[in-house]
Order: C-alpha cells, then sequence, then structure tokens
C-alpha cells in the first residue's frame, strides 16, 4: 500500500473522532478508534471507494469542495483545515526556502520599549532569531541561537521550566508539524526534524500523532529559577516583512505577582542581565487593593 502526508493526515484524524461527536451511533462491535472509513464517506458525501484511495495515497489531489467535506466530517478547527490543504497542494509554496533568515532590526526596535512584555522572534522552524531583553531573562533557556523544539526535547532542565512539560511539548510539536505543511521542503525544517527523530523517543511518538496548530492565544505556567511561578498569556503574530517568522509576545495580568515579576525581571536585566535568572522568590497570588 503506498502512502502520502495527505492519507497519513486523514487515518490520524479518523482515528480521534468518535461516532457520538458527529451525530452517528456508537455500537459496541467497534475494531478501529474513532470512525471508520465509511462513516467518514458518509459524513463527506463521497464514495468509500475515493476516501480509501485518498487514505491510501493513490489518489493526491482532491478537489477544494471534497478537502471541505473532510474538514467537516473530521471536525478540523481552523489551522487543520489549513493543515489540510497544504499537504493536498492546495496552497502556493512559500519562497524563499533555504535562505538565511535574519530580524528585523525595526522589529527589534519595537520590541525592546516593551519592559514589561517578554517577545521571542521565531524564524520557520523555530530558531530564536532574536528576543527582547525581556524575553531573555524570562526564557533563559532560549536565546538567540536556539531552537524551541530542539531544546524542549534535548535540554533535561527544561522539564523543570514548564509547570506541564507534557502539554507544552505536545504543543510544541504540533506547531512544527504546522510549519512543516506550510515548507515541507525546507532544509532547515528537515534539519531540526533529523535531529529530533535522532535523539528523542518522546518527541518522535508526539511527532506520529500527526497534531497540527499554529501558535494560539493561550494561558502558560513558567517555573522560572529566580522568581518562581509565573503565569503568562501568549499571542503570536506572523512577520508580514519575513514570511515563516513569527513574533511570540507574553503578558502578564495586571495585579498579580506574574506582572510584579515581570517588571522585577526587568529591571535587573536592564541593570545586570546575568542576576536577571536568579533574583529572589516571590508570591505569586493576586494583590488586593489596600
Amino acid at each position: 500500500m503506498t502512502t502520502s502526508k495527505l492519507g497519513e493526515f486523514l487515518r490520524s484524524r479518523r482515528a480521534q473522532v468518535t461516532p457520538p461527536d458527529v451525530g452517528l451511533p456508537q455500537d459496541g462491535r467497534r475494531r478501529v478508534p474513532g470512525l471508520r472509513r465509511e462513516e467518514v464517506a458518509l459524513l463527506a458525501r463521497i464514495s468509500v471507494d475515493y476516501y480509501l484511495r485518498l487514505e491510501q495515497g493513490r489518489e493526491r489531489h482532491p478537489s477544494p469542495q471534497v478537502l471541505d467535506a473532510l474538514s467537516d466530517a473530521l471536525l478540523l478547527d481552523n489551522d487543520g483545515r489549513l493543515h489540510l490543504y497544504r499537504i493536498a497542494g492546495m496552497t502556493p509554496s512559500p519562497s524563499h526556502e533555504g535562505s538565511v533568515e535574519r530580524a528585523d532590526p525595526q522589529l527589534l526596535a519595537l520590541a525592546e520599549l516593551w519592559d514589561r512584555t517578554p517577545a521571542l522572534l521565531l524564524g520557520r522552524a523555530y530558531d530564536v532569531l532574536a528576543a527582547n531583553t525581556l524575553g531573555r531573562a524570562v526564557f533563559h533557556h532560549l536565546q538567540p541561537g536556539a531552537n524551541v523544539l530542539l531544546t524542549m526535547f534535548l535540554d533535561p532542565a527544561v522539564r523543570s521550566f514548564y509547570a506541564d512539560w507534557e502539554k507544552a511539548a505536545a504543543n510544541v510539536v504540533a506547531g512544527f508539524r504546522f510549519l512543516e505543511g506550510a515548507r515541507p521542503n525546507d532544509p532547515r525544517i528537515h534539519e531540526v526534524l533529523r535531529t529530533a527523530s535522532e535523539n528523542s523517543r518522546e518527541f518522535t511518538d508526539l511527532w506520529q500523532r500527526r497534531d497540527a496548530r499554529g501558535k494560539s492565544d493561550a494561558a502558560k505556567v513558567l517555573l522560572h529559577p529566580g522568581v518562581g511561578e509565573l503565569t503568562l498569556r501568549m499571542q503570536t503574530f506572523d512577520v508580514r516583512s519575513a514570511p515563516g517568522q513569527q513574533l511570540v509576545v507574553y503578558h502578564a495580568q495586571e495585579g498579580t505577582g506574574s506582572a510584579d515579576a515581570l517588571r522585577l525581571l526587568g529591571s535587573l536585566a536592564a541593570s545586570d542581565p546575568g542576576q536577571a535568572s536568579h533574583p529572589g522568590k516571590r508570591d505569586d497570588s493576586p494583590r488586593r487593593p489596600a
């Protein structure tokens, strides 16, 4: 049986959708996780034979109408739908694959004005291209030149930085799958994948799940070695002047210990970057008005 990225993705998504999720009866004689092929075909209003050819890689060029129907049948979110289109060859190939990435000096100058907002600039393969002063103080393991994916799985110290390392790792892998779908021929993406696959079984197991989603608004709980627990929200912005680059920005809710800690880290990093990782601990509970 032949295979394709499209077929592999369809099989992995089918296994994660149950009949009740899509309004079908759940019988007790199922031998496969999730939906059967004929159920996906029914929901997408295509023939079972055609759907089988898609999964087996014998049909690689479905129409946009079929992709939309499959997205609905498999309950794909916006990122999943875009990933499906990409691996089906229905989106333009990005330009400048393999070119050297650089950080825009004007963007970095803007980020340095954010003394309460950590920011990281990531390249198309999750390389850290740059960070503002507070970003370097918070993410001391992600200095410019590091790679987010490789650091997550190959640096043992990172496991104690995230309150829920397993969730953080799964999100990084899903994000990298999303990037790889957009740039399947990029040599740097292939290099990072090869290094991670050769050195981490945990990465390989997560990669085989074929989850694909971009970075989005989310809360992260970090265990900083200097200031203790930090609860930060994350926003991600595409850099239009450099397609494939992402500016990831974090902030803390005002009136909390996390907000106080960011101010402390910013002050220390501005005066002595070497002290920013090890100031005294503090309480993260919300402050009450006097």
